[in-house]
This record gives structure tokens, C-alpha cells and sequence, in this order.
């Protein structure tokens, strides 16, 4: 058995928006070794029942303690996280680190008016995640959220610009816009693929804020905290799917970069 420090870190997402934080993760960690799941067998999950969504979660985590060994788990999934981590925090026998709390953390930090925003799947919005993440982080500021149904499956269809898009973008960012935000969660790990659109509809004074830097932050201080941070050489990267693994495998490659060569097929009966 490998020592603690040289077991992967282990992230799953609904699919590809995840691997903004995968990104993060690797520039930041180099040498830690990461097992990546993205559930595109069953995504999107922004419109799915929370109860059906916790299950996928604690299925995939667990899968990855189970059978890949994982020494930390991040939720690289804003709509998992919202439903799901609490409870993966006080059942899994690792760390675990979500995407809410940390985005929250950097929105605040970058507003100048106190007016911010947060954009994501109606799962996370309804949920009420990031009202409460915000409220954590004590600062006086008035928060406008606003669900954006499509974004996720443009970004799958690798369709990120455009008319259609940006159409989709002008009605749905409306709320945030006319509330005078200044600074813009995008709460879906999938939106910085529409950074450029979302930008353009906001304005150029908008501050968009991401959470994977401070998501990849918050896993680097974990593994220093708990001293299973390795130290070795340049970490192993793999990649899984539980849909058609070319297709993951090409659109990846394209969003996350050379690391994502090839991926494997995850069964949805794995870990279970």
C-alpha cells in the first residue's frame, strides 16, 4: 500500500466543468498524484433532485476511496457541493473540500460597491449554498443570484461563443446586471468556459470570479495541515468517464490541456 502522502487526490464532477478546478490543482500541486471522475453518463445534474444528486456524489466518492485510494476528496461540482458536502464531510474517512466556500471567500474580497453576485445551475441556486457561504464570511454586502439554465450543456456541446449563446446570456444574466454587481461568482465549475460571453454581457467593470484557484488554495492548505502533501517527483494524472470516454477524452484534452491524454471508463456500479 502506498504511504499516505502518495495517494491521489481525488475530484469528481458531473462532467467537464470540473476540470477548471483539476487545472488549479495541477499548476498549484504539481507533485500530487489526481484520479479525476467526470459523471457525463448522467450530467447534467443542475436540474436533477437534490436526494438523486447527493447519491451520485456519495457514489463517486466513495469510489474513489474504494478504488483508487484517494487521500483527499474534492467536489469539483457546484451543484454536489451544495447538496451533498455536509454530509460526505461527516461520513467519508478523508478530507473533503467543496467549491462553495471558497468562491464565497474570493467574492467578497473584490467588491468595491458590496453589491455581488453569484450565477449557477438551478440546483445550486435553489439550494441556497451560497446565500449562506456569503453570510459565513461576515461582509457587508448585498448578494443577487441567478439560475442559469443551458450554460452547462453549451459548454458539453463545446459551443462558447456564438449568437445562441450570448442570447441565452443577455436574458438570464439580466438580474445581476441590472442589480449593479460589480463582482460575478460564476458558482458552476463550467462557466469560466463562458467567461468571454459572460463577460461581454456584463461589462468590462464586472469582476468575474472563479472558484478553482481558490479551491486548488484550500487543498494545498489540507494536505500541508494534515502533512500528507507528497514531495516526490511530478504527480500522475487520470482521467475517467462515465459516458463515451473518446468524446470525454477529446473535449477534455481541449479544456484542461496536454495533461488529459487519455481516459477510462467508469463504471456507475463501481465503489458501490
Amino acid at each position: 500500500m502506498p504511504s499516505m502522502s502518495d495517494r491521489p487526490i481525488g475530484m469528481f464532477d458531473s462532467g467537464f466543468g470540473g476540470l477548471t478546478v483539476a487545472r488549479a490543482v495541477i499548476d498549484l500541486l504539481p507533485n500530487e498524484h489526481l484520479v479525476y471522475i467526470g459523471d457525463t453518463g448522467r450530467y447534467p445534474y443542475g436540474n436533477k433532485p437534490a436526494d438523486e444528486v447527493r447519491e451520485y456524489a456519495r457514489e463517486l466518492a466513495w469510489s474513489l476511496i474504494n478504488d483508487f485510494d484517494a487521500k483527499l476528496i474534492v467536489v469539483a461540482c457546484n451543484t454536489a457541493a451544495s447538496v451533498a458536502l455536509e454530509q460526505l464531510a461527516s461520513e467519508l474517512p478523508v478530507p473533503v473540500v467543496g467549491v462553495i466556500e471558497p468562491g464565497a471567500r474570493a467574492l467578497v474580497r473584490v467588491t468595491h460597491n458590496n453589491k455581488v453576485g453569484v450565477i449557477g445551475t438551478v440546483g445550486t441556486i435553489s439550494s441556497g449554498a451560497y446565500v449562506q457561504a456569503v453570510r459565513q464570511t461576515k461582509a457587508n454586502v448585498v448578494l443577487t443570484s441567478a439560475a442559469c439554465p443551458g450554460f452547462v450543456e453549451f459548454v458539453e456541446r463545446d459551443q462558447t461563443t456564438g449568437d445562441e449563446v450570448t442570447v441565452l446570456a443577455e436574458r438570464l444574466l439580466a438580474p445581476v446586471r441590472n442589480a449593479g454587481v460589480d463582482s460575478l461568482l460564476l458558482g458552476c465549475t463550467h462557466y469560466p468556459y463562458l467567461s468571454r460571453v459572460i463577460s461581454e454581457v456584463m461589462g468590462p467593470e464586472v469582476v468575474l470570479v472563479s472558484s478553482a484557484d481558490e479551491t486548488a488554495f484550500a487543498v494545498r492548505d489540507i494536505l500541508l495541515e494534515h502533512s500528507i502533501q507528497r514531495d516526490e517527483l511530478q504527480g500522475d494524472h487520470r482521467f475517467l468517464s462515465s459516458g463515451d470516454i473518446a468524446w470525454f477524452a477529446q473535449l477534455g484534452r481541449r479544456l484542461l490541456g496536454p495533461e488529459l491524454e487519455r481516459a477510462d471508463y467508469w463504471s456507475t456500479n463501481t465503489g458501490r
